[in-house]
């Protein structure tokens, strides 16, 4: 289901408002890529860019044009890895986060 105008500017309000829910909706979209759930990380993706820099300045970030940027996000695009952590990275730069890997306590089988 598409979301609402009404709520897609509510998200964008609270990310520009809230740090901590911009920093949770970029985590969340990481989460969701390594969760295997590519559809649900790219939507939270396009919402985060759309909310924060925008594509235009993402493209001159990636090198790549907003045109394809938006194409990979859109729930069709099937973005390759290399483009998908360009855009990862480059917003992760940009915002100041950087990605951190912890091992849980439970040993790995």
């Amino acid at each position: 289901m598409p979301l609402t105008r009404d709520f897609k500017e509510t998200i964008q309000a609270r990310v520009q408002s809230d740090p901590q829910f911009r920093l949770a909706l970029y985590q969340e979209a990481l989460g969701s890529f390594l969760e295997g759930d590519l559809a649900a990380g790219k939507a939270m993706l396009r919402d985060y860019v759309n909310a924060t820099i925008g594509f235009q300045e993402l493209a001159k970030l990636t090198h790549k044009t907003p045109k394809s940027l938006m194409r990979m996000l859109s729930p069709k695009g099937n973005p390759h890895a290399d483009n998908l952590f360009a855009i990862i990275s480059a917003l992760g730069e940009h915002d100041g986060y950087g990605i951190e890997i912890v091992r849980q306590k439970q040993a790995i089988p």
